[in-house]
């Protein structure tokens, strides 16, 4: 090995620790931070280990692509989700030498992938094996990653060429999940907040999907602290954008049964214990079947949440700011009823044609 070329590290730097990487004599030097010391020396293991590919299995390029997502500051909902879709990618090869990750294998593992069974969870926190197949969506979003971690492994020289170049995606996606109807909504509410009185904890947190407009991570993922200012906020501090990072006024109707879950506990528990994020969808189908309503998923709760609130007139940033989009386009696109969208936008035009003014301030007045 040329002098000055390998991994060198860790060293404590402020409160984090870090590690100097150099591939090259004459290269650059890359800088790594970690929160840790153990998580650092263990980047340092697998990182020494590309000198020698033959010893690098995808197992461990996994973990070492996971400390390299939490150097970049990714959230704890990225570091727990991102790992877990790409073990599932590639499961039949995680004790394999990195190779074998070759352009044929690609296909095979993404077709794998789309006659993968779904699960959920079951008693005891074991996973049950349903009769459908992994969505379109979801197989979509998982190779995107599966992509972008074999993109990571040709830029530290792991391999030679990303095996998932030009392997395209089966299948028509979808732009958002199928929704409650107003009528709907209130007898599935009816049944929700009935279910909460009688100590459902499962009652409330679906609740949460529609009435705080939060995704299943967020609700699985909230501890004692985040319940603050007496009740009346909720803090989001980590998700997959920035925009995701908020705080949420929790209604009145929502506070005392919040409250009353998280009294005499300490900050850092989780406010509904252990859950998979497909819990959540669970109590939402369960009270479903309960109200007599179509079944919807939690994202159909968050959809039906933005929906209402575009039949409400409530403006495009806030709603967007509700479910921590950057964008409200990304709420159209996905959440929002088109039709509620069209009706509200006549209200609007109409208002202004009236002499009034939209909820921003735009328009002009008649004359």
């Amino acid at each position: 090995m040329a002098a000055g070329v390998g991994v060198f590290g860790p060293y404590k730097h402020g409160d984090k620790w870090r590690v100097i990487t150099r591939t090259e004599a004459d290269g650059p030097a890359e800088y790594t931070s970690f929160k840790s010391e153990e998580l650092a020396r263990k980047y340092v293991d697998l990182a020494r280990g590309e000198l020698d590919r033959s010893q690098h299995t995808v197992g461990e390029a996994i973990i070492a692509y996971t400390a390299h997502l939490q150097a970049k500051g990714n959230g704890k909902a990225s570091l727990k989700e991102t790992p877990r879709r790409l073990r599932q990618f590639y499961g039949p090869h995680l004790e394999d030498a990195i190779e074998v990750l070759t352009p044929p294998t690609a296909r095979r593992l993404y077709k794998r992938l789309t006659e993968t069974k779904r699960t959920r969870s079951g008693p005891g926190g074991k996973r049950v094996e349903l009769d459908t197949v992994l969505s379109v969506d979801t197989c979509r979003n998982m190779l995107a990653e599966a992509r972008s971690f074999a993109k990571w492994c040709v830029g530290k020289h792991w391999l030679k060429s990303n095996p998932l170049d030009g392997l395209e995606g089966i299948g028509k996606r979808r732009h958002g999940k199928p929704q409650l109807r107003i009528d709907e909504a209130r007898a599935w509410s009816k049944v929700a907040f009935k279910r909460v009185e009688a100590g459902d904890m499962g009652a409330l947190a679906a609740l949460m999907a529609l009435v705080l407009a939060l995704r299943a991570g967020e609700i699985t993922q909230r501890v004692v602290r985040d319940i603050d200012d007496d009740g009346r906020l909720l803090w989001i501090p980590d998700s997959k954008t920035e925009a995701g990072r908020r705080q949420v006024e929790i209604p009145e109707a929502l506070r005392p049964h919040l409250a009353r879950l998280a009294a005499n506990r300490p900050p850092g528990d989780l406010l509904f214990g252990h859950h998979w994020v497909d819990w959540i969808s669970e109590n939402v189908r369960r009270i479903c079947k309960l109200a007599d309503v179509p079944e919807v998923c939690a994202h159909g709760l968050r959809g039906t949440h933005a929906t209402f609130a575009v039949e409400a007139g409530t403006t495009g940033h806030v709603i967007a700011a509700s479910l921590g989009h950057e964008d409200f386009r990304t709420t159209a696109t996905s959440y929002a009823d088109r039709a509620s969208q069209d009706r509200a936008k006549r209200k609007a035009a109409l208002k202004v044609l009236d002499g009034g003014r939209t909820e921003e301030g735009e328009g002009s007045e008649a004359g």
